[in-house]
């Protein structure tokens, strides 16, 4: 890590061996994992051969002894890689790698844990520097221990005592990250207090626009004025009274001052405006610019982990990262380092095939990850590859039935993409046996929601045979969003501008009816029309002969023309968490303040996608313009409420198979809401949801004076005998575990609880 060239006298002389050890032993593990794969050469050894003598030099000068000797032996061995003179083969290169393991492990300790650590592991520590001694052929004897090796701690000055950060002990070597002196809370805070100030900057400059808005027009007014001025002195002279044309031009004369200054005083404002919104602009990008970091800072121990983790499974496999300088909000980064590690540990596990499997299947013996990062189209695009074996889909078909979570029947149906939707179901694996790798049921589903909370969107796609794909799109930042400002009944809402395709308006006469959905002709696709009133349920638009601006979201069969009362244009916003005492908002993202410092909602478009779903699946669309009453209802009606979106979908079909009219929620909050707008026969709710869950849902149903006597079934994977009690408690008329019931099973149980689907 680079500490430039400022001030580092805040520093203790551990610290800035810390800085040393982080930046070196990054060096060491990309040129390692480079010479294994075979793409180093002298250069690779020679950069390694520096940076074990630049932590050699740094360690003697703390008197870390130990680091002294393991340092010491690498640069021998790269020396005699660098000269020919030696193979750095998998095997070496595991003991070079431990090395660096334990060079980083000591760059975390404090002078008083230090001793004790050393004392603990000084077993393997002796092994460790034996193995290194013995790479480059150095006369080792075989007995030796770590009493050979003394080891002096430093300690440090009193005007600079270790940090706070210092670690009281080690992690293991599998988990050891690069140590970071900075306090990154207090970094972030301030960074927050610093993009606040920078908005708020931005704001009261575009607030002065209105103010010289009213200054023009006191300019036309006064231009109005000489005007007529000078028509009243024209007027005087031809009535050829000389007292009144003296009079008249001397208050020509006087007027004439004020018209000049403000002329040249207007001109000045507008300047001062222009280079206020300029700094403005350039201060707010500035700070932002201060968040960013290279994707590569986040990824950087991946290569290693995936190496490690192939050898340790008997494979072969390197990871390649593309992209490593694409700039990345470190918030973000930082909230994907998680998910990325798990979807490269499922590649290496799951995907990848030992040696010889490839081998017989034609392909080289050493597999091939890649994790790409790109700024796509104002966002960024993160994509992990594999040459792997890929997911057997019918394995999947088989899965399903056999945990009867579908029917036969239902799951020959199902297509690819919709076959791979449960791969993000909890508890969902096809690994048969467990292990401390992957297998225990924690895998996609952690995935999904982990970047779903970041605003963003995870797809895979897998070919048999030829590997596994994962497309992961998120927001290049948190902190500000593009967005395009409409307005839906009197209040302004914001769109990223990302996720909006088109903007335009259609008449009236262009819009057709078909089945109850209102569309326009939009480049030969019907396009639905939806109004965004009714979705954000602010009440139904009212009817207008002209012309009805509409945005366009979405995309494949999932677009749709989401009508708005007006679109007031594009603007920069600073977005500003809403308070967690609202939870996730439906359809709601963030808050922000416009140029003119006013509130905002910024919409979520994809919940907002799940929304009109919803309401097209329901069959509830407003006709834009019309306000004719509900149609009666002829088949019961029944609330699906489930985070799932296979679990609901797969309900829905079911029921609605059997003829009933099937509405659906997507977590406990939306079913509490959906709920006591309709009128139901049936609610089927999940136990495990975001912000309110299933047993909350059944007891605010049941204490409410209206819906108390609405039958209540709960269908949850928990079958424990506390699990059916708690549901059972709080009012469930019946307990169904998702993993038992099948077609018929959940049939009889809506039909015992309210018959057949006719009225």
């Amino acid at each position: 890590m680079s500490t430039g060239s400022g001030d580092l006298s805040q520093f203790s002389m551990l610290d800035l061996f810390r800085m040393e050890a982080d930046g070196q032993t990054q060096i060491l593990t990309d040129g390692l994992l480079s010479m294994e794969r075979g793409g180093g050469d002298a250069a690779t050894a020679e950069a390694m051969m520096r940076a074990a003598h630049s932590i050699k030099g740094a360690a003697a000068i703390v008197g870390l002894d130990v680091v002294v000797q393991l340092a010491h032996g690498m640069e021998d061995a790269f020396i005699a890689a660098q000269h020919g003179q030696l193979q750095l083969t998998p095997a070496r290169i595991d003991a070079l790698l431990a090395g660096v393991d334990l060079i980083l492990q000591f760059s975390t300790l404090d002078e008083a844990s230090l001793p004790a650590w050393l004392e603990q592991h000084g077993a393997r520590i002796g092994a460790a520097m034996n193995s290194i001694a013995g790479i480059a052929q150095i006369q080792s004897a075989p007995e030796l221990e770590l009493e050979a090796y003394p080891v002096t701690v430093p300690v440090p000055a009193p005007a600079a005592p270790p940090g706070p950060e210092a670690a009281a002990a080690p992690p293991a070597p599998e988990e050891t990250a690069p140590h970071r002196v900075q306090g990154a809370p207090k970094a972030a805070q301030n960074f927050d207090r610093l993009l606040a100030l920078a908005s708020e900057s931005r704001i009261n400059a575009h607030q002065m626009h209105p103010f010289i808005a009213q200054l023009q027009r006191f300019k036309r007014n006064q231009a109005s004025l000489f005007q007529a001025l000078e028509q009243l002195h024209d007027a005087v002279v031809r009535s050829g009274d000389q007292a009144l044309i003296e009079q008249s031009a001397l208050t020509g004369q006087k007027a004439h001052p004020l018209k000049q200054f403000m002329l040249e005083h207007m001109a000045d404002i507008e300047s001062y405006e222009r280079r206020l919104l300029g700094v403005s602009k350039n201060l707010v990008d500035e700070v932002l610019t201060l968040r960013m970091r290279p994707f590569r800072d986040g990824v950087q121990a991946f290569p290693r982990m995936v190496r490690d983790l192939a050898r340790s499974l008997g494979k072969e496999a390197q990871l390649q990262i593309e992209g490593e300088e694409t700039l990345v909000d470190r918030d973000i980064l930082a909230r994907i380092e998680s998910p990325l590690n798990h979807m490269l540990r499922n590649a290496v596990d799951h995907g990848m095939e030992s040696a010889s499997e490839r081998i017989a299947a034609g392909k080289p013996a050493l597999g091939t990850i890649v994790l790409e990062a790109r700024h796509r189209a104002g966002m960024l695009g993160i994509e992990i590859r594999d040459d792997g074996r890929g997911v057997d889909i019918e394995r999947i078909r088989r899965q399903v039935v056999e945990r009867k979570m579908a029917s036969a029947a239902m799951a020959e149906a199902m297509s690819q993409p919709e076959l791979i939707e449960f791969l993000f179901l909890p508890a969902f694996s096809l690994k048969e046996t467990t292990s401390a790798i992957s297998g225990r049921g924690v895998g996609l589903d952690i995935v999904h929601q982990t970047i779903r909370e970041q605003n963003g969107t995870v797809r895979i796609e897998s070919t048999p045979g030829e590997g596994f794909h994962t497309f992961i799109t998120l927001p290049l930042t948190q902190s500000i969003v593009r967005a395009l400002v409409v307005d839906v009944q009197g209040e302004a809402y914001a769109i990223p501008i990302v996720k909006v395709e088109r903007v335009l308006k259609v008449p009236q006469s262009e819009i057709h009816t078909l089945e109850n959905k209102q569309f326009f002709d939009f480049g030969g696709e019907h396009l639905g029309l939806v109004s965004a009133a009714q979705v954000l349920e602010l009440g139904q638009i009212g009817s207008g002969a002209g012309e009805l601006p509409v945005v366009v979201i979405g995309a494949a069969q999932r677009r749709y023309a989401l009508v708005v009362d007006a679109i007031r244009g594009e603007q920069s916003l600073a977005v500003q968490a809403l308070d967690p005492i609202f939870g996730k908002m439906r359809d709601i993202s963030a808050g922000a303040l416009l140029d003119d410092g006013a509130p905002v909602l910024i919409l979520d478009v994809p919940d907002l996608l799940l929304s009109i779903d919803k309401l097209l699946h329901e069959g509830g669309l407003h006709q834009l313009g019309a306000r004719g009453g509900p149609e009666k209802r002829k088949v019961k009606r029944i609330l699906v409420v489930d985070d799932s979106l296979t679990v609901r979908e797969m309900e829905r079909k079911l029921l609605q198979g059997r003829g009933f009219q099937v509405d659906i929620a997507i977590d406990g909050i939306d079913g509490w809401n959906v709920v006591r707008s309709g009128d139901y026969d049936l609610l089927i709710t999940d136990v495990d949801m975001p912000r309110m869950d299933g047993i909350e849902l059944v007891s605010l149903v049941k204490k409410d004076i209206h819906l108390y006597k609405l039958p209540v079934m709960i269908v949850s994977y928990k079958d424990r005998p506390e699990d059916r009690a708690r549901g059972m408690s709080a009012g469930a008329d019946y307990y169904l575990t998702k993993g038992s019931f099948h077609d018929e099973t959940l049939l009889n149980a809506v039909f015992d609880l309210i018959g057949e689907a006719g009225l």
